[in-house]
C-alpha cells in the first residue's frame, strides 16, 4: 500500500472480497531499503539517533493505515521494511493468506519491463492467488 489516490480503492475492494468470505484483511505497506535509508537520514530521535526498526516499521504501518477508510476490527495496518515483493509474498505465506490484492501501476508494457513491477513480481512469486485491481 502506499500514499496514491488508489490506496484507498484498493483496500475498500479487498474489504468487499473480504466480506464475501468472511476473512480479516491485512493493509501492508513495506518501506524499500533506499525509502528507510531516507527517513533514516531524516527522522532522527531528539538525541540524535536514527530511528529504530520497531519505529520505522511504525511508520510504515502509519502508511497503510491512511488507506483504511473505517474503522473496522477485521482490518490491521501492518509495516515491513524490506524487498517489496519479498515481504509482501512472504508475509501472505507466514499468515496463509487466503489470497493478496495488489494495484498496477499505470505504466506501459515496456515501462514494465524497464522498470520492473511489484504487482507483477507478487503474481510472478505467490504461490496462492493474486487479485491485480
Amino acid at each position: 500500500m502506499d500514499r496514491s489516490e488508489r490506496a484507498a480503492e484498493i483496500v475498500d475492494q479487498a474489504q468487499r472480497l473480504a466480506a464475501a468470505f468472511d476473512d480479516t484483511i491485512h493493509v501492508v505497506h513495506v518501506l524499500s531499503e533506499s525509502e528507510f535509508v531516507s527517513l533514516e537520514r531524516t527522522s532522527v530521535d531528539k538525541t540524535g539517533t536514527a530511528l529504530d526498526m520497531d519505529r520505522v516499521r511504525g511508520v510504515a504501518a502509519d502508511v497503510a493505515d491512511e488507506a483504511i477508510s473505517t474503522d473496522d476490527s477485521k482490518t490491521k495496518a501492518v509495516g515491513l521494511v524490506g524487498d517489496p515483493t519479498d515481504r509482501i509474498v512472504g508475509y501472505a505465506d507466514e499468515h496463509d493468506a487466503r489470497y493478496i490484492v495488489v494495484a498496477s501501476r499505470k505504466r506501459s508494457p515496456a515501462g514494465k519491463v524497464l522498470f520492473g513491477s511489484v504487482a507483477q513480481s507478487v503474481l510472478l512469486n505467490a504461490g496462492r492467488p493474486v487479485v491485480v485491481c
